[in-house]
């Protein structure tokens, strides 16, 4: 189910041992194809990459593709998008997207209906036939890869990239502060407090997951918005804006997000370096720009390294993301 952008209910989730000891981060190629195809479908404009253009509204006319298209959400409708759609994603893989439009066709019959049945508006007859004849599951994995094809195949390594980057960054966060920390740094919305997920929602539904496995996937053209999927304990998802997607391009605009300082320093650590000489670089005292790296460090846009007696910083790819936003302008 996706969050709407008024958030005055609370989904609850405690999580056992078991669980939160198999929370694990991924990519998940379904979601972005299914929120660009609605974007497309709705002709709308993402606020950052704007209008899906022609290109994708053109597959659109392919039958599979809009009967994908005749479930997705409409302006000022219900928020709600089948689970079937957006699977669990598999390990880090070339295939992830086969694999998940693989599980999208063999979705069973009685399944399909029941998430359609829970849009809650009238749909395209078209949609309701494929539904009777129990061929939805299988035309709508091949409606979203004729839209993965034709709107977004030329481009998938940029957005590969930008999910693989804020992944680095959560993954810093989990290894140094812990899953509870991780889960509580994904959106405004998410708290995580003694073993519960709380999620300011439009829904009100609470869950208890035990040994269950809960994928947290980073949203680049469904940001901002956050998605929770946990009606089926097996195939529990979080999916949250990605970090750097709506950072304003060009100029300076990092020293707004970091810092002018921290900017600065984030903008020389192509190569590694030492205290010390980060101090003598940008003329301010060593315990200076110590607070800084530690600031950057804790964000995961920097990593330290000893060598001989120096301890050297350098970006991480998070951090070499972010850092290109700046430009080359003064």
């Amino acid at each position: 189910m996706g969050a709407a952008r008024t958030l005055t209910s609370v989904i609850t989730a405690r999580l056992d041992a078991d669980t939160l000891a198999r929370v694990r981060l991924a990519c998940s190629p379904a979601a972005e194809v299914t929120a660009w195809l609605g974007l497309a479908a709705r002709r709308g404009r993402h606020p950052v990459f704007g209008d899906p253009g022609a290109a994708a509204r053109a597959v659109l006319h392919d039958p599979d593709a809009a009967l994908v298209a005749g479930v997705l959400p409409v302006d000022g409708g219900p928020a709600y998008t089948p689970d079937l759609l957006t699977p669990k994603p598999g390990p880090m893989s070339s295939r992830v997207l086969d694999d998940q439009l693989d599980l999208i066709a063999s979705t069973p019959p009685e399944t399909v209906a029941e998430q359609v049945d829970a849009i809650g508006r009238p749909l395209p007859s078209a949609v309701r036939d494929a539904v009777d004849r129990g061929t939805f599951a299988p035309r709508a994995a091949l409606g979203l890869r004729r839209f993965w094809a034709g709107a977004l195949a030329s481009g998938w390594s940029q957005l590969q990239s930008t999910m693989e980057a804020d992944l680095a960054v959560r993954a810093g966060t989990m290894a140094t502060r812990g899953v509870g920390a991780l889960l509580d740094s994904l959106h405004e919305a998410i708290s995580w407090r003694d073993g519960t997920l709380t999620i300011r929602s439009t829904w009100h539904e609470e869950f208890n997951l035990a040994d269950v496995e809960v994928v947290c996937v980073p949203a680049v053209l469904a940001w901002p918005k956050l998605s929770v999927q946990l009606c089926d304990a097996r195939d529990a998802v979080l999916g949250y804006p990605a970090a750097g997607v709506g950072v304003p391009a060009g100029g300076r605009a990092i020293d707004k997000l970091v810092g002018p300082t921290r900017a600065a320093l984030l903008r020389d650590l192509d190569v590694p370096r030492s205290t010390a000489g980060l101090a003598g670089r940008h003329s301010l005292s060593a315990p200076t720009i110590s607070y800084h790296l530690k600031v950057l460090q804790r964000a995961g846009l920097v990593v330290a390294h000893r060598d001989g007696q120096f301890v050297l910083y350098r970006r991480t790819d998070a951090g070499s993301t972010l850092a290109s936003f700046a430009g080359h302008g003064g």
